[in-house]
């Protein structure tokens, strides 16, 4: 008589493009989680195409010890029933392989199906907004909970603007917060490749997005005090915080306004399944009552005004140049040329990135007492600034954030939405995901709070 078969174990987290730059980092990440640590994680395996590349991402990324007993599972983002049987393997499986407009629809779809929760540190408004769009409703039904932006994009910015917004406290409210972005090291900055290239690919599908919005219904408006904040200029120095300041069409400022629709839509937040506790609950309504809309935007900033032009060359290439499918073609040969040295395809050493840092100040402006704003149309006159702050963006804190995102979701899954397709602000705002990212290299403060005129 034959025996049963056995059935192929599930992990808590798989890692899905574990070899690949960010990935590794991510591996490594993980690994600190893992038994003896009293971690939620338990059991993790690490996929991908390639079993020998791999298995030496592994060994990378557990040196200079000897590489754990991880185990290493085959799947193609071209073939979707390997996806279907990684994704059945899975609690949590962590979607590292970009571009997503290219490789992360299939993962999030394979999950959908197969009732897995999926986070990815995508940072392209149309492939998120495309996800939400196609595989909400099955997600929700099937118990699947996709989480997009999980990294440095747009982490920072959704748990940034939630904290700067609650130092607001009655009868005072923000009118706009404004996200001022510098990235620090005493080496050269140099980017991830896979960036540049999303950001590339994105110029070439921005009327696809366009059209997708059109698509859609227009998502609810939060009900923001006071008049809209004048526009300002494109370049502007901001001697408080001593940078040179562009503004930059983000990803952050998309997501953070998902989520301002989607609280306005419900104002006591998302809840959980019906295992919710009464006391996270509790938690979940106080904490979103304390949260007051305002009008977001980023800006990225440099301490020198040549810094800013290198910024205005990329992107002036980028949305010059991509437009073709020869110039994109060019700017993937040769990103170091067009970015003027801050992306290029072999990534950052070890060195660059351990030097690396960054600083994102959060400049909230509103009103000391919200008490017949509207009638008098007065300018704010009230200034709140937070920061948050942390190491490298990319290969540091992107796999931290990832990371305690995972753990949260195997810790509190009960008390996150059932199923269906969110931004992370809107999931992670009332759990303790802050202080865990305190606790693991990322600062919170208040900085500042003064009358203005």
């Amino acid at each position: 008589m034959a025996s049963p078969a056995t059935e192929p174990e599930v992990f808590d987290v798989v890692i899905f493009g574990a070899s690949g730059f960010t990935g590794k980092y991510v591996v490594r990440e993980a690994l600190k989680f893992l038994p003896p640590n009293a971690s939620p994680l338990r059991t993790l395996a690490i996929a991908g195409r390639s079993r020998d590349r791999l298995a030496a991402a592994l060994r990378w990324a557990a040196a200079p010890g000897p590489a754990p007993d991880v185990p290493i599972l085959i799947a193609d983002a071209s073939d979707p029933d390997s996806l279907a049987a990684l994704a059945a393997r899975a609690r949590v499986l962590l979607s590292c392989a970009g571009p997503f407009r290219l490789y992360g629809r299939q993962v999030a779809e394979a999950c959908a199906a197969a009732g897995t929760d999926c986070l990815d540190i995508s940072g392209e408004p149309e492939f998120m907004e495309r996800v939400e769009a196609d595989l909400h409703e099955v997600a929700a039904r099937n118990g699947s909970l996709i989480v997009s932006a999980c990294g440095f994009d747009s982490i920072p910015a959704e748990l940034g603007f939630l904290f700067n917004s609650r130092q607001w406290d009655p009868p005072s409210a923000p009118v706009s917060v404004v996200a001022h972005v510098s990235l620090e090291s005493n080496k050269k900055i140099v980017g991830n490749f896979g960036t540049f290239e999303s950001a590339v690919l994105g110029v070439a599908n921005a009327s696809q997005l366009q059209a997708l919005r059109r698509s859609r219904p227009r998502p609810a408006k939060p009900n923001i005090p006071g008049p809209l904040p004048p526009k300002g200029k494109l370049i502007e120095h901001d001697k408080a915080l001593g940078l040179w300041v562009l503004k930059l069409p983000s990803a952050d400022t998309v997501v953070v306004k998902r989520t301002l629709s989607k609280l306005t839509e419900n104002p006591e937040g998302l809840p959980g399944g019906v295992e919710e506790s009464p006391k996270f609950a509790e938690r979940r309504k106080e904490f979103w009552s304390s949260v007051k809309p305002a009008h977001f935007g980023v800006k990225i900033g440099t301490r020198s005004l040549l810094g800013v032009l290198r910024f205005i060359w990329t992107g002036l290439f980028i949305g010059i140049v991509g437009g073709s499918s020869f110039g994109r073609s060019l700017l993937l040969k040769f990103p170091g040329f067009f970015s003027l040295g801050w992306f290029r395809k072999t990534g950052p050493t070890e060195e660059e990135v351990s030097s690396a840092s960054f600083k994102m100040w959060f400049v909230g402006r509103g009103y000391s007492d919200l008490g017949g704003v509207l009638e008098r149309r007065t300018k704010p006159d009230k200034e709140i600034v937070t920061r948050v702050s942390g190491p490298e963006i990319g290969y540091v804190t992107t796999p931290i954030v990832l990371i305690q995102c995972a753990l949260v979701v195997l810790a509190q899954r009960v008390n996150l939405p059932e199923g269906g397709v969110y931004t992370p602000g809107i999931v992670f705002g009332p759990t303790d995901l802050q202080k865990r990212l305190e606790e693991n290299g990322l600062s919170f403060d208040l900085i500042s709070t003064r009358s203005i005129t």
